[in-house]
């Protein structure tokens, strides 16, 4: 009995953890590199069991195959008469060939697993791999649009934004005909439509139900969804960007329709949002499990370690349905992005504050060009191996229980008079049982030091020893000097304490 149809384990019932630690592959990109390197053809089908178990060593609690659903024909022929599209082809890898363009992977033909990547039977022997390792599976859902060969285009014009012939005449980049219908080219109200797609009516009764179908059917192969762009589809949102095009305002919520209709029969399904423009809450509110932290992201990037602070300050409940990161799909490489000290504090920061954490294949190893979706190979990137090895002593290092399940808490810092630079200084702890870690990060080019006040009362009358799951230092401290007036830390530029606690 091969691993598609093994049932050792019932699907249905896996449930989530919490905080979980998501690991994000550009699906064709990696089944590429692994055919060059084994000299044979691999999909999902036939992937060896040494490059599941390479992944499952890190502590990942799922795995985001970015991009199995079957890529359009005719999107690619758009994108490939695009010059803008060519340019960054081009930069991204400079050998490019036409063929490079496999389509991108938000331009979905069909709901089902594209035949070069293994087909539905491939991705059931990945899903079982991946559960033997104790790894969850998670997939796309574009909820906003979809390709223009799709078969609703023929059999649910109804479905879609529509236009008229002078729309066409007038904005012929954000219309397209087909089967005697004009259908609007999909878009968010900020930028220029996406001439290789076209845009869905998230007001259409007979749409939502259509969707509540097609992502009960990919829950039957996963463990989770990530949805493309989610916010574009909350009521006040799809009116700003539509208005009359797209007819009357429901009275309900799209997200508020779909997703407890899935998880009637799915309760344990996830559904991860793309989210921007300070809407998580209100996505939160309409039954996502997580959203994405972008703010944080952002804060990391360009602001001061108060703003980072701040941002942390947020109701408990609300951060833990965040998902953390410095780099996905979207967002330039981070080895790209930051200074290599700032990726690490960084780095160190999204790892070890609530909610769940997003890793992209290629982080680990340093790689510097991002490269557009649609590509179906990269560029060779040497291996920075001092940053895998960092990232190695992280990802050991939060696979404990007090990261697991146990309670986070932001730390009070203070300094003195004549230095503020605790300011830079932003900590916070865990704790499960006798299991207590404090992180300090210093999120800023200068040197810091302050006091960190440790939470535990149980610290009073004895000495601790600290030790350093990163840097292996070790420190003996006094448990009352600990809580008042404080842990004294010294921390140079984009330096970090990860200590965990034990009785001397």
């Amino acid at each position: 009995m091969d691993a598609a149809q093994s049932q050792d384990v019932d699907l249905t019932t896996l449930v989530w953890p919490r905080g979980p630690r998501i690991y994000e592959i550009d699906t064709w990109v990696w089944l590429f590199e692994l055919s060059r390197k084994y000299g044979t053809r691999v999909d999902l089908s036939c992937v060896d069991p040494a490059e599941w178990d390479a992944i499952a060593e890190f502590g990942f609690d799922a795995m985001w195959l970015m991009g199995v659903w079957e890529r359009s024909p005719a999107g690619i022929a758009i994108a490939n008469r695009n010059q803008s599209l060519r340019d960054d082809f081009e930069r991204a890898l400079p050998d490019f060939r036409e063929e490079d363009d496999v389509g991108s992977p938000y331009c979905v033909r069909r709901y089902s697993v594209d035949p070069h990547l293994g087909g539905d039977r491939g991705l059931a022997v990945a899903r079982q791999e991946l559960v033997r390792r104790g790894m969850r599976l998670i997939l796309d859902f574009v909820p906003n649009h979809v390709a223009p060969d799709h078969p609703w285009v023929i059999e649910h014009p109804e479905y879609f934004v529509q236009g008229s012939a002078e729309d066409l005449r007038s904005h012929p980049a954000s219309f397209l005909e087909s089967g005697g219908h004009i259908f609007a080219c999909g878009r968010d109200p900020y930028f220029p439509p996406w001439s290789d797609v076209l845009q869905l009516n998230a007001f259409h009764s007979g749409l939502r139900q259509a969707v509540v179908e097609t992502i009960s059917s990919i829950a039957s192969q996963c463990d989770g969804v990530r949805c493309d762009m989610a916010m574009l589809l909350l009521n006040s949102i799809f009116e700003r960007t539509w208005g009359y095009a797209a007819g009357q305002r429901p009275q309900t919520e799209y997200w508020s329709d779909v997703i407890p209709a899935v998880k009637k029969a799915y309760p344990n399904f996830l559904f991860m949002a793309e989210a921007y423009w300070d809407l998580e809450g209100e996505l939160q509110q309409r039954g996502f499990d997580f959203c994405y932290d972008k703010r944080l992201y952002d804060r990391l990037e360009h602001e001061s370690a108060e703003a980072v602070r701040l941002h942390l300050c947020a109701e408990l409940g609300y951060q833990e349905r965040l998902v953390r990161f410095i780099e996905n799909h979207d967002e330039p490489r981070a080895a790209a992005t930051f200074s290599p000290e700032k990726l690490r504090a960084a780095a160190v920061t999204i790892a070890t504050v609530p909610g769940a954490r997003l890793f992209y294949e290629g982080q680990f190893e340093g790689r510097k060009v991002k490269l557009p979706v649609f590509l179906g190979r990269r560029p060779d990137e040497p291996v920075d191996q001092d940053l895998f090895a960092f990232y190695s002593r992280l990802l050991k290092a939060i696979n404990a229980p007090a990261f697991r399940e146990g309670r986070w808490s932001l730390c009070e810092r203070s300094g003195w008079p004549e230095d503020s630079s605790y300011l830079n200084l932003v900590a916070w702890s865990w704790r499960n049982g006798d299991d207590c870690c404090l992180v300090v990060v210093n999120l800023t080019s200068s040197s810091a030091q302050g006091q960190v006040r440790t939470p535990w009362n149980e610290l009073r009358g004895r000495m601790w020893r600290l030790s350093d799951s990163l840097s292996g230092a070790s420190f003996e401290r006094n448990g009352d000097e600990m809580l008042s007036p404080g842990l004294y830390v010294g921390l140079g530029p984009w330096q970090y304490h990860l200590l965990r606690f034990g009785m001397v």
